[in-house]
């Protein structure tokens, strides 16, 4: 009997938690903004899916859309974004890409704490600029797609539920 009773408990708060974390039922600016910000951090690498959510939480975007959107440039887009970061911070320290490159795959092998100054201003720095400009510009180009997608779609969506009173997100 008290076995029962704890296991509903518990269903109801993991079920309520649920419901709070991934409600879709936003704006589409909420939606939107939680999108481009899951894509912002799921590009950085180290940050991802509990950066996203803890963001969106902060910026009151959408959990769901940022989570899903995180998890989806966090896997498939990783070493497309390395290479594309190589090649921004090069250019913007203005160094070879090639040598960039190289001293990066050098990280991984003996490393003196007397080297790690220079590697951070000569390799660790540039990439990481290149990371955070890829990501601020494809987190903004995927919050104007997918508001403008979900601007397209809500008249359709609301014309083929007119009589139920219920849409996936606030007018």
């Amino acid at each position: 009997m008290f076995n029962r009773i704890a296991q509903d408990k518990i269903k109801a708060f993991l079920k309520g938690i649920y419901e709070k974390l991934f409600k879709i039922n936003d704006t589409p600016q909420k939606i939107a903004l939680g999108f481009g910000l899951g894509v912002s951090l799921g590009i950085i690498p180290g940050t991802g899916p509990v950066a996203a959510l803890f963001f969106a939480v902060v910026f009151k975007a959408n959990r769901a859309s940022a989570l899903i959107a995180s998890l989806a440039t966090n896997t498939w887009l990783s070493l497309a974004t390395f290479f594309l970061a190589l090649r921004t911070g090069s250019a913007i320290f203005n160094v070879s890409p090639a040598g960039l490159k190289e001293k990066w795959l050098k990280l991984g092998g003996n490393l003196q704490w007397s080297d790690f100054k220079e590697l951070f201003f000569r390799v660790v720095l540039p990439v990481l600029s290149g990371y955070l400009v890829i990501s601020l510009a494809l987190g903004l180009f995927a919050y104007l797609a997918v508001l403008i997608v979900i601007k397209k779609i809500k008249p359709i969506y609301l014309a083929g539920r007119r009589n139920e009173g219920k849409g996936f997100y606030k007018e």
